[in-house]
């Protein structure tokens, strides 16, 4: 960390009318760099009890606390307004209340003023969970001191003050990249675009143009070249690209490729591994290893380490998890799935290694005002038997054909799904819940629904 650029920005800070929005995970994490700092501010949240008067008072001592609605004269007051990424600053309360002068910003964009710790930033629809852990764990295990943050692990503010790292991977949604405007990362990527958030964002070309600016002073921009809309826009300019794709890599990009019929990771023209010495299969994971190389090499870090490292790492819980059982199904656990775009990679991703076994896909939920239309193909060409539920699961079915009503059913429940899931698959056959939607109409997110998933499987009985 440079202690200079720090002390720098928080000697300004000192000097401001601050107000967060929203006393969350991520509020918490900046009052207390911000109390730890001996700065002063405001905390305005719209619900009525996110943080106990006490509570915040023992912690924050005599610092301002405004709850239960939006406090329009404390925003208007704010010189520095700290806003969490779950908040939606358009409403008219906070919009029409900012002043004019008022520096908007979040913790990442706070983060890279008070840091020149060396970034990896990683957006997309789908697979930033994947890609990032991936890429801390590869790090670390070529010796560099690497720290992960951003939308997991630990509020970056929460980390800042720690022993100086090597590298901090960044996973970023479009939430968090609303308020940055002076990152400048050594490498970043948008893995993928699809619908997803535009209950807030409206349009998938807003969503797109908002995850377009991680590429904003980057050294090294790199993008998938099966998706067109992660191209670095004309307003990313003096930045090197490099790209990864499923076919064939040319020059030092990355890409796929068939030798005597197994699939193998490419760099340029060079071999590095086949698919099968790997732990995550599907082609939608072999594109994360090659997001994961880009950004690596990009950095500095040795490709034939990382393949090293790579075959160790197992995944991430409620991501295509694979459940061990003793019934001979394949059941996957793919309850971080929540959007369209999730769920397709998934289907595409592994229908292929199933061959003639069938493939039983749980979905539904609530779809965010999601189109879900995408899904048509292959919920009708690699979906053996569809079970929906949730607010959108009927939404979700609808997209079958006429005479696949037969093996599409509608549940109230979970457990009823994996009890009919159950029942439908054989020895060899997959499960795979996948939902495409959100958790929040049953549950209080996707991890829980991907427990209670988990607990439903294991506690089936034979069917009779």
């Amino acid at each position: 960390m440079n202690k200079h650029l720090h002390q720098s920005v928080t000697t300004q800070l000192a000097n401001k009318r601050i107000v967060i929005l929203g006393i969350g995970i991520t509020g918490l994490s900046c009052a207390r760099f911000l109390h730890r700092h001996q700065i002063s501010f405001a905390v305005n949240d719209s619900r009525a009890m996110p943080i106990s008067p006490g509570d915040f008072k023992n912690q924050f001592a005599n610092n301002t606390l405004s709850l239960g609605q939006w406090d329009s004269a404390l925003i208007a007051q704010a010189e520095v307004l700290i806003v969490s990424p779950g908040i939606d600053i358009s409403v008219p309360e906070i919009s029409h209340a900012i002043a004019k002068n008022c520096d908007v910003i979040g913790d990442i964009e706070l983060f890279c003023r008070l840091s020149d710790t060396k970034i990896i930033a990683v957006t997309g629809s789908n697979g930033k969970s994947t890609v990032v852990s991936m890429l801390n764990y590869v790090g670390n295990a070529l010796g560099y001191h690497v720290q992960l943050g951003g939308n997991i692990g630990l509020p970056v503010l929460d980390q800042i003050d720690e022993v100086d790292a090597d590298f901090i991977v960044l996973e970023l949604s479009s939430f968090q990249l609303e308020t940055v405007k002076s990152m400048k990362a050594l490498a970043a990527t948008i893995l993928n675009i699809s619908d997803d958030h535009l209950d807030r964002h409206k349009t998938i070309e807003n969503y797109a143009a908002i995850k377009q600016k991680i590429y904003q002073n980057a050294r090294y921009a790199i993008f998938n070249r099966d998706d067109e809309s992660t191209k670095p826009n004309e307003n990313c300019t003096n930045t090197e690209q490099l790209n990864f794709g499923c076919d064939s890599a040319q020059n030092a990009n990355f890409g796929l490729a068939d030798i005597d019929g197994v699939v193998h990771l490419m760099d340029g023209e060079t071999a590095l591994c086949s698919l099968t010495e790997l732990p995550l299969q599907g082609i939608h994971n072999a594109v994360n290893y090659l997001a994961v190389l880009a950004l690596g090499k990009c950095a500095g870090w040795n490709v034939a380490a990382m393949l090293a490292s790579l075959i160790t790492f197992k995944g991430l819980a409620h991501r295509c998890e694979v459940i061990e059982t003793t019934d001979g199904i394949c059941w996957v656990n793919d309850s971080k799935a929540t959007n369209v775009g999730a769920t397709l990679a998934a289907i595409e991703g592994l229908s292929p290694t199933l061959k003639n076994n069938k493939l039983i896909l749980i979905a539904g939920g609530d779809g965010k005002g999601a189109d879900f239309s995408p899904l048509t193909q292959a919920l009708t060409q690699h979906v053996d038997y569809l079970i929906t539920l949730g607010k959108d699961g009927r939404a979700i079915a609808s997209l079958r054909l006429p005479n696949q009503a037969s093996t599409t059913t509608h549940v109230e429940t979970l457990s009823a799904a994996v009890s009919l899931a159950k029942n439908q698959a054989n020895a060899g056959d997959m499960v795979l819940l996948s939902p495409a939607c959100a958790s929040l109409d049953m549950f209080s997110n996707y991890v829980e629904r991907g427990v209670v998933f988990i607990k439903s499987v294991l506690t089936q009985k034979e069917p009779v």
